[in-house]
């Protein structure tokens, strides 16, 4: 009896001859030792794989079956594997012998004797067809999705580019008629000879102007939604410095970079504004010296402003029954659904003003 490389064996080897025959599986045995490693014993199974008959592949290396589509790259790992003895099992394209493709799922392992030494190469082949198709068509529709995706993602950005150039027009025109608002009533200010009138003229021109820099600061900001209160207050403190008479007031900012939504910049910019005219107003009467102080951080989610000054102080400042600024900055402070506390720090007020700005991720 001989084994299927042609070799006398007992009743093993003739027990393996016959379960390599009679496998379901496709498998083949080939020989290392002769040259180009052909193969020396194939079974039914790989016949009705690949319809090729024994005859015709004995003999043969197994590339025979590989064609113009099969991988490069799953050949020489193969080879590689076979340079190094060691077993591999990759995915080939490989072609029957009408010519039609399928997936050969192989796992190809070395055959040693007892002593170590190598004999053979075995390979089982496996038509892995269809799951190869399924991989194909779900990675097809894969990239039809991501196509999509990408599509629909280049389509919102350009859409919200589009939205940020138009709020960025808006802010900018709403800039541009507020400070023609402002010089209109300045004009009519200094025409005035009514004191009390030409003073309500100038608060409102003023009141305007912060506004109209709100509108010029999100003009110029590259994100649209968000104001940032450390750039507001800058602008601000240098305009109102530059408003003073002297340097009888000293102005000092300590204002964190706070994120603000910008739904809630103009009357954030207002507040601030009538906190810090109010103070320079009647703090100081008659030429008084002093300092107004203007901090601002965030903490819990929340806005903590604070304007402080070491003037007259509440009590002996001098009441203005046509004054309204008190009554703006409780109204805003409200609208913004805020707290506000005024201390008498003696000598001065401080005005402590906490406003809900909601955790980071919804204040756009």
């Amino acid at each position: 009896m001989e084994d299927p490389v042609g070799r006398s064996v007992g009743t093993e080897g003739t027990r393996f001859a016959a379960a390599f025959r009679g496998s379901p599986l496709p498998m083949v045995l080939t020989d290392p030792h002769r040259a180009d490693n052909p193969i020396v014993f194939t079974n039914a199974a790989f016949a009705r794989l690949t319809g090729y008959a024994p005859e015709e592949v004995i003999g043969r290396n197994c590339r025979f079956l590989q064609g113009p589509e099969s991988d490069p790259g799953a050949i020489a790992r193969v080879r590689a594997a076979i340079a190094r003895c060691e077993p591999v099992e990759v995915d080939l394209l490989n072609y029957r012998r009408d010519g039609t493709p399928f997936w050969n799922g192989m796992a190809l392992s070395p055959v040693r004797d007892e002593t170590g030494t190598l004999v053979n190469y075995f390979a089982v082949l496996t038509d892995v067809s269809p799951r190869r198709t399924r991989e194909d068509r779900l990675a097809e529709a894969r990239s039809h999705l991501e196509q999509d995706v990408d599509d629909r993602t280049r389509a919102l950005q350009a859409a919200l580019d589009q939205k940020t150039a138009l709020l960025h027009e808006v802010d900018h025109r709403v800039k541009n008629n507020l400070q023609v608002i402002s010089s209109l009533m300045l004009l009519k200010a200094r025409r005035t000879g009514d004191s009390g009138g030409r003073d309500a003229l100038l608060g409102m021109a003023d009141r305007i102007g912060a506004l109209a820099t709100v509108h010029r600061l999100l003009y110029s900001a590259g994100d649209v939604s968000r104001f940032d209160l450390h750039d507001f207050a800058a602008d601000f403190g240098s305009d109102l410095a530059s408003g003073l008479k002297g340097d009888r007031i000293d102005l000092a900012l300590a204002v964190e970079p706070v994120p603000v939504p910008a739904s809630k910049a103009a009357p954030l910019a207002l507040l601030l504004h009538e906190l810090a005219t109010n103070a320079v107003r009647h703090a100081f009467p008659d030429g008084r010296p002093g300092r107004i102080a203007i901090e601002a951080r965030e903490e819990d989610d929340a806005l903590l402003l604070s304007v402080a000054d070491d003037g007259v102080g509440l009590a002996a400042g001098t009441p203005n029954p046509d004054g309204f600024g008190r009554g703006l900055i409780d109204m805003v402070v409200r609208q913004m659904r805020g707290s506000i506390a005024w201390d008498d720090l003696a000598p001065g007020t401080r005005a402590r003003i906490r406003l809900p700005l909601g955790a980071p991720e919804h204040r756009r």
